[in-house]
């Protein structure tokens, strides 16, 4: 979606990726080797103006650990769920005694669409769980009852310019992306204000370049910070119909040095994932203003494989057509 967005602009793309199946091997000269093979990466970088990523999972050392994310938040007086460290049993159980139960124990690095995360409801379960996910750095954080999950996407340029969208309502179900709403039905203007806040002062602490998803908790109208994604999101593909400028466009624009664009929104904005399989075409494209994207995945299990957006004039009532992409994509009453 990045390249898509650039090419439109005259950008020449390389791609590297350690899966020599890639779909981005459809569009464009992939280079498919391990992150690691020096040869490869010379390779890849012969010629290159500009590098940037899509997934924050590489070997580097920024922006991969959530105790770090968290301490970073806390240090920015963005607030978030009581945490802890975990290197061992002890320390889970400290943990739970300090901060209560239910909680979440997470894996420090790697992990996403509910991978590498365990619930711990109640003692009996402490062990459980630590056998579960032990033997790498863990972080323990209190389990949130919240109303509503928020994102907000902000773009800032080499020289500390910056662009909001405004803040997204997101649904998961088994810990992936489901559903985002933009904007947020749920929000106030105060409180996008504090949730677009939030996102500046992580941007500016970093020096940030690029685009940068903050997630956050919204409990009983106090907003926590979950974690921060270091690129582009899957909460933001919306952008591609909803907004004035993409936010692949913006994230090139701002990593190119060029100006950023308008993040104006189109209208009311909903998007679904299309989550293991491949619907049928014909379904979801007869339903009016449905946006259809497929990402040339082999669909398995819990992997997105596309999604669909719907736009209408704000005031417009989205529902019965969300209500026939639903029914398209095969999703139940609980995505709504």
């Amino acid at each position: 979606m990045l390249a898509l967005a650039g090419y439109q602009l005259g950008i020449e793309f390389r791609f590297f990726d350690p899966n020599a199946g890639a779909p981005v091997g459809q569009i464009g000269q992939l280079i498919a080797a391990d992150y690691g093979d020096q040869a490869a990466l010379e390779r890849f970088l012969e010629g290159v103006d500009v590098v940037t990523y899509e997934f924050e999972s590489i070997p580097v050392s920024t922006a991969q650990d959530r105790l770090l994310e968290k301490q970073l938040f806390t240090d920015l007086e963005i607030p978030t769920p009581p945490f802890a460290a975990v290197d061992n049993i002890q320390d889970l159980q400290r943990a739970a005694a300090r901060i209560g139960l239910p909680l979440v124990l997470k894996t420090r690095r790697m992990g996403y669409d509910g991978k590498g995360q365990a619930v711990i409801r109640d003692a009996a379960s402490l062990e459980a769980a630590w056998e579960q996910l032990g033997g790498s750095p863990l972080i323990v954080e209190q389990f949130v009852e919240f109303q509503h999950e928020l994102s907000v996407i902000g773009a800032r340029d080499t020289a500390g310019r910056e662009v909001f969208y405004p803040p997204i309502e997101n649904v998961h179900r088994e810990g992936i992306l489901r559903k985002s709403t933009a904007p947020a039905p749920s929000v106030s203007p105060e409180l996008a204000s504090v949730a677009i806040e939030y996102c500046r002062r992580v941007m500016d602490r970093l020096s940030y370049v690029g685009v940068l998803a903050l997630e956050l908790f919204s409990a009983d109208g106090v907003l926590l910070a979950n974690e921060m994604a270091p690129r582009v999101h899957n909460s933001g593909h919306w952008t591609i119909e909803g907004a004035e400028t993409s936010q692949f466009e913006n994230h090139l624009r701002a990593v190119l040095s060029l100006p950023l664009g308008a993040t104006t929104l189109r209208g009311n904005t909903v998007m679904f994932n299309i989550i293991g399989h491949i619907p049928p075409m014909d379904r979801v494209v007869a339903v009016d203003g449905a946006h259809l994207h497929l990402y040339g995945k082999a669909p398995t299990e819990k992997r997105k494989v596309g999604h669909v957006t719907l736009v209408a004039p704000a005031g417009t009532d989205l529902e019965p057509r969300a209500s026939a992409v639903r029914a398209a994509l095969g999703l139940g009453s609980d995505v709504s």
